[in-house]
């Protein structure tokens, strides 16, 4: 293998060209015309345009793909995660063109690339399978009488694809039928195959996935077991390894399950056999029952975190066992070192439901000390923490409608699960993303849940603990932090602020004073309106109403400095305070352990406008309208549904922002929707 081709883009892009270039491989990078001046066009030592924007014209097209391969004299092709990684027929391509696809045996992707198929290949093979029906009679009788067999509640899962696409929860027989429809739907758009299994519905799952890894000699390994439970919408948010609470017994054995589905389909390479332990079926030992869901067949996106605990490179891995070489480590020789945990930064709203959020990044800051980086060498469980970002973006970046809205994977690594915890909240507060709306406060408050830092984790975490995390209204701000935050505001005096930009010339000056004591002012508001109004005379600030800070003491005597364009240190009486402050011409944010406080740098605007909005449903990215729900002169409540939007490949519901009468409807089925696009009027009740 002397040069690799990598079929993909962005982050995972970058991530296989730094290992291909330690390794001493030269690369080559494709694109499309939305990502000419991508990062990951730059790393590479070339670069070849395979199409268009959208996916099927680009990142799909196999013919494309080879021809760069043919062009730049390639002999080896890595296909990434999503696009064509899991298509067997694109290996099988690869192979026929005299190349190298460095993935396992088309065979084995095929084996498992359906769920139905795959279930069944594990019951052979006596891995425990999840109860359900996974039939060729995909009539709408035979399922409703599979569905009444197995009983309410249950999960309908496409059995192509992934990533929550095709997946609908039923509790009841009367919502069968239409929720059916919206996975077949749904399945047929993302993957071509609108075929669908049935099961069990787990009450209170976890998501625990085993990576597994195999060569051409026969030799199978595990690289232990990542917990990947907190979810939404079926899309893994934050993943750990090792899994938080469970029992070295259990560890084991799902670790020979995992090893012993690889075996069974002759596998080769990086693979991910992905388990739902049922915390409600617990057997004589405390562990909970476990089922086998579906294997990935392919590098997971989460892969960072077991490249810390173990200190091995996967991407290198996966590069040797395609040369054909043996596995590097046998099993007794894979470690265990200290805990790493992973949080998805993505451009989307948590407030609206985490639509997705495109436009064109104008900031983009990652943590001081963060590094971009392939793997971490072992160490010493005593050794510091260790923050990694894997990102494709950078100022100027645009995330658009064509592809996912990843923005960049944030790990942390230390020797405990409290300090790798400890390490990413910090790296997240250190994050500064502008230009689009991003998760990364909701991200914050997530990893710095208590109950998540007590490992009471499961796929319901989030929404059971939505109020805690600001979704659907403001987060509760704990009172340490807004303390802290008081602190931080006053020394924001002695350490003035970039003025705004209409600010004045007089506010670009110090706070010099002929024959008199420095005086320098800094007003704020909070969003309510009240103005937060500071004053320093020497070396004391006066200001900071305990009405607005709740803890806070006033008057604060405080100084600060900034260590960077955004690290903040304060000092209070010998007592620091670290913080990250985000400026702009329109506000000042505070994040502390977490916690994000936001202040307006002028007196907002206040009433005008109804609770809800003016009434206008609009689009949040382009798209095309699968279904329009309501009529002129129907009457809604707040949360109704109005229509559903497909974007992204993913099908979007529009509701009702407040209570009214539908004066207005601008689309109908199938139409394409612009950005912002006025779809629905209601007039207030």
């Amino acid at each position: 293998m002397k040069k690799l081709l990598i079929a993909n883009r962005g982050e995972i892009a970058r991530r296989i060209i730094a290992t291909a270039d330690r390794m001493g491989i030269a690369t080559v990078a494709v694109y499309s015309d939305a990502d000419a001046g991508a990062l990951h066009v730059r790393d590479a030592g070339q670069a070849v345009r395979i199409g268009p924007a959208p996916a099927a014209e680009s990142y799909l097209d196999v013919a494309a793909i080879l021809d760069a391969a043919a062009r730049t004299g390639a002999d080896a092709v890595h296909p990434g995660y999503g696009f064509l990684s899991e298509n067997a027929d694109f290996a099988d391509a690869v192979r026929e063109a005299g190349l190298t696809f460095v993935g396992p045996p088309a065979a084995a992707m095929r084996a498992m690339g359906l769920k139905d198929g795959a279930k069944a290949v594990m019951k052979k093979a006596g891995v425990p399978t999840t109860p359900g029906y996974q039939g060729d009679d995909q009539s709408l009788v035979r399922l409703e009488r599979a569905a009444a067999q197995i009983g309410f509640p249950l999960l309908i899962k496409a059995v192509a694809g992934g990533g929550g696409k095709g997946m609908r929860a039923v509790a009841t027989k009367a919502e069968f039928a239409e929720a059916l429809l919206a996975a077949q739907r749904e399945a047929a758009r993302a993957f071509g195959n609108d075929g669908v299994l049935l099961e069990k519905l787990i009450a209170r799952p976890r998501h625990v996935e085993v990576q597994v890894f195999a060569d051409s000699h026969g030799n199978v390994v595990h690289l232990h077991e990542r917990d990947c439970s907190l979810q939404r919408r079926h899309q893994k948010v934050i993943e750990e390894a090792p899994a938080p609470g469970l029992s070295d017994r259990l560890r084991h054995t799902l670790g020979i399950a995992a090893c012993a589905a690889a075996t069974a389909i002759a596998y080769e390479g990086a693979g991910t056999i992905e388990f739902i332990l049922d915390l409600d079926a617990v057997d004589k030992h405390g562990d909970p029952a476990f089922y086998f869901m579906e294997m990935n067949t392919r590098l997971q996106v989460e892969h960072p975190v077991t490249e810390f605990v173990t200190g091995f490179d996967l991407v290198e891995w996966q590069l040797r066992v395609a040369r054909g070489e043996m596995l590097p480590a046998h099993q007794e020789a894979i470690p265990v070192i200290g805990h790493a945990v992973e949080a998805r930064l993505y451009a989307e709203d948590p407030e609206a439901g985490f639509l997705p959020s495109t436009g064109t990044l104008t900031r983009v800051r990652f943590p001081v000390g963060a590094r971009f980086t392939t793997a971490a060498s072992p160490r010493p469980a005593a050794a510091p923490t260790t923050t990694r970002v894997d990102s494709g973006v950078e100022t100027e970046s645009a995330i658009s409608v064509f592809y996912d809205p990843m923005i960049a994977k944030v790990i942390a690594h230390g020797p405990d699960r409290t300090s790798a915890i400890d390490g990413l909240v910090a790296a997240l507060d250190g994050c500064i993303v502008e230009g689009v709306r991003t998760n990364r406060a909701f991200l914050a408050r997530l990893a710095d849940h208590p109950a998540f830092r007590a490992g009471e984790v499961d796929t319901g975490f989030i929404a059971r603990h939505e109020a805690d995390l600001g979704l659907g209204g403001a987060a509760v701000v704990p009172p340490a932090a807004t303390a802290a935050t008081a602190t931080v505001i006053a020394a924001l005096a002695t350490a003035p602020l970039p003025p705004a930009a209409d600010a004045g010339p007089f506010a670009r000056h110090g706070g010099w004073r002929l024959n008199l004591p420095a005086r320098r002012y800094l007003d704020l508001f909070a969003a309510d309106g009240k103005r937060i109004a500071l004053t320093i005379t020497g070396d004391r600030i006066e200001g900071l109403p305990t009405a607005v800070l709740l803890s806070a003491a006033s008057p604060l005597t405080a100084t600060g400095r900034f260590v960077d364009d955004a690290t903040f240190t304060a000092d209070v009486g010998g007592r620091e305070v670290r913080a990250v402050v985000v400026t702009d011409d329109d506000a000042v944010e505070v994040r502390i352990a977490g916690s994000a406080t936001r202040f307006l740098r002028r007196a907002p605007r206040v009433g005008g406008e109804a609770p809800g909005g003016d009434g206008k449903v609009t689009a949040p990215m382009p798209g095309r309208v699968l279904t329009v729900d309501v009529a002129i002169g129907q009457s809604v409540a707040a949360g109704d549904r109005l229509l559903v939007l497909e974007a992204m490949k993913m099908e979007h519901r529009l509701t009702a922002k407040l209570a009214g009468t539908v004066v207005a409807v601008h689309v109908g089925e199938g139409d394409q929707v612009a950005d912002g696009g006025v779809l629905v009027e209601i007039a207030a009740a």
